[in-house]
């Protein structure tokens, strides 16, 4: 009986900049993702019957109506109904390590293995970007998880253009185990405050143009750590912060550490200080658990890799 186990790793956004309205109600984006060596653990096994079973470590995630990881295994046993009846139901269990609900597409990573894993198992033979087509149908940052390592994504985050990405950075992360900030909210409120800077549909080339030839992918390119952190952006800062002090206080702390530099991630209310080794990202980890002293606060150490989904037997 073959089954899977896949690694689906989390994501951070070096780079986030909202260029302006799309026609499809979306943000039209301009972002450089990066993927990361905290992961999720996805099992994927023949059920023996005609169902779609999902396990979770986390109670939270339990509810097959909103976790995209058993949303992901409906929408192939529809389109692929055939080989679903012939192969016949799957049993999908998830060990959360990726924090819910805090702008590291989590969630996503868990999709992207699903479709990886169901592709194995129903020995369906697509390619990956066969697979990144159909990941786009689930959500705007599942594609990427999929191939993950370094892209620059653009339109709603679905287009992708890989680069040759530096593996050689340190990550340390922080989140409050309370705390979620709504990813519509950030971007609706980020729409009413600054929607009159937003470029014409006809300017968003150029804006796109300018990231991709910009110091932060030439920094990459080189795998120079200092410039990376000195060129990270994120726009939704600029409305997050001000309306969740703690996520800004926690912003503060990682900047007054020893990191190169920090940003939050997405929409939040993740932060992260990079670093050049572990040795100096375990020391950040230990001034910003001083400062903050808050036993809500979670904090992790990991690293940049170079790949998304990892398929063992």
């Amino acid at each position: 009986m073959k089954q899977y186990s896949l690694l689906a790793p989390a994501k951070i956004n070096l780079y986030l900049e909202i260029v302006g309205d799309r026609s499809d109600g979306f943000h039209e984006l301009v972002m450089i993702l990066q993927s990361i060596d905290l992961a999720d653990r996805v099992e994927i096994k023949p059920a023996g019957r005609q169902t779609i079973h999902l396990h979770c470590n986390h109670s939270h995630l339990s509810d097959p109506q909103t976790n995209l990881a058993y949303r992901a295994a409906a929408f192939m046993r529809d389109r692929y109904l055939d080989q679903f009846n012939h192969h016949g139901g799957v049993d999908i269990t998830l060990e959360k390590n990726i924090p819910i609900a805090a702008g590291l597409a989590g969630g996503s990573a868990d999709a992207a293995a699903v479709l990886v894993g169901l592709n194995s198992l129903w020995e369906l033979g697509l390619t990956q970007p066969e697979l990144q087509d159909l990941a786009a149908e689930l959500g705007s940052d599942v594609p990427f998880c999929v191939a993950g390592g370094t892209a620059i994504a653009t339109g709603r985050g679905e287009q992708l253009d890989f680069i040759r990405g530096y593996s050689g950075m340190w990550v340390v992360l922080g989140k409050h185990k309370s705390l979620e900030v709504s990813t519509p909210w950030a971007y609706t409120t980020y729409r009413h405050q600054f929607g009159k800077t937003y470029k014409e549909p006809e300017e968003f080339s150029d804006q796109v143009k300018r990231v991709e030839s910009g110091e932060l992918v030439e920094a990459i390119a080189k795998e120079n750590s200092n410039a990376i952190a000195q060129h990270l952006h994120n726009d939704l800062e600029e409305v997050v912060l001000p309306a969740y002090p703690e996520v800004a206080k926690l912003r503060e702390a990682f900047k007054q550490s020893n990191a190169l530099g920090t940003m939050m991630s997405g929409s939040g209310p993740t932060v992260f200080g990079l670093c050049e080794s572990q040795k100096q990202a375990q020391t950040v980890k230990k001034q910003v658990a001083e400062q903050m002293a808050d036993p809500d606060l979670q904090l992790w150490v990991t690293s940049f890799v170079s790949q998304g989904i990892a398929v063992g037997t």
